[in-house]
């Protein structure tokens, strides 16, 4: 998976799964993940494609940092909850991609969440996709802090150059952590192994300027992977408090109950096969163009009957290419 997807996911797994996993823990401990105040007037018109037995849940990765009222949602993805073909399905809908917002005119997908918020992202999605989207899941940075935290931190070999990059964001991501434990603000001293805590790592997965896209999605990767080692690790009563750590930087439209049932069904069918699919289809030229376009700036644009491989993905698990 690119950039943070690998690390979304887990991040929902835990959110929807884990819960299950404590038994008999309940919204009081874990903290209440909805947000009344969020409008979900879209999300009750199911006027697009849907099918009995098949959940998305919008998964969105806001680049908001604390106290900034408008923001883009940096990373999209629809987790497809598929009892109808028993598996789960990740769509990746790339940010630059070229759309019609409604009341405002073509422009790309990421800026839709700063025009309106959830509601009006969700009706981007479903009119130029053509898709239901059953309920939404908002992260943000501190989670990932939150998350590191809560396990002591993540083991990571950090290169020289890579450090004194890091040392240029730490500044920043220490102000985000809301840690009442994180002390004094921690730079690097040497290059190496060595266990990053939560703003440190965070400022370990924005290097953008030390060398390429290509190797920061790798740091990401990395991140995510040793993640889940410390959290293999780690013993089972931990996971609750995890949760709990996280919950009060993700909003949503679910209430506890709601998100137990995702994750009774996601643990009924797995998280070790997961099935994922980008939109655009960056891979086929005959359905998508990427590149500068009038006004917009660089954008992916895509065929409209390319619409039909996404359909064919969520809906009748069938996979682009393998028809």
């Amino acid at each position: 998976m690119s950039k943070l997807r690998r690390f979304v996911l887990f991040l929902l797994v835990l959110v929807l799964v884990l819960p299950i996993a404590g038994f008999a823990l309940t919204s009081k401990f874990l903290g209440d993940f909805h947000d009344s105040s969020i409008n979900t007037d879209t999300l009750d018109d199911y006027s697009h494609t849907n099918k009995d037995g098949i959940n998305n849940i919008l998964i969105m990765g806001s680049d908001a940092r604390p106290g900034e009222k408008v923001s883009r949602t940096d990373s999209m993805m629809i987790l497809t909850i598929d009892k109808v073909h028993d598996d789960i399905k990740i769509t990746s809908l790339a940010r630059d991609t070229l759309v019609n917002i409604p009341g405002h005119g073509y422009s790309k997908l990421t800026h839709a969440y700063a025009f309106g918020k959830e509601d009006l992202l969700i009706k981007t999605i479903e009119e130029n996709f053509e898709i239901d989207i059953n309920d939404f899941m908002l992260i943000n940075f501190q989670s990932f802090i939150a998350i590191i935290d809560s396990i002591g931190g993540v083991t990571v070999d950090v290169s020289e150059s890579e450090m004194l990059e890091m040392n240029k964001f730490i500044p920043e991501t220490y102000k985000w952590s809301e840690n009442k434990d994180k002390g004094e603000m921690q730079l690097l001293t040497n290059a190496g192994e060595q266990k990053l805590n939560g703003y440190q790592a965070l400022s370990y997965a924005r290097i953008r300027k030390n060398d390429s896209a290509f190797d920061r999605d790798n740091r990401q990767r990395i991140i995510v992977s040793n993640l889940i080692k410390e959290i293999k690790s780690a013993p089972k009563y931990k996971y609750p408090f995890i949760v709990k750590a996280a919950a009060p930087y993700i909003s949503t439209n679910m209430k506890t109950p709601e998100m137990m049932r995702y994750g009774i069904k996601m643990l009924m069918l797995g998280t070790d096969n997961i099935k994922q699919m980008e939109f655009p289809i960056v891979s086929s030229p005959r359905y998508t163009t990427g590149g500068i376009y009038g006004n917009y700036g660089w954008v992916l644009r895509y065929e409209p009957e390319s619409v039909k491989f996404l359909k064919d993905f969520i809906f009748n698990d069938i996979e682009f290419g393998n028809k």
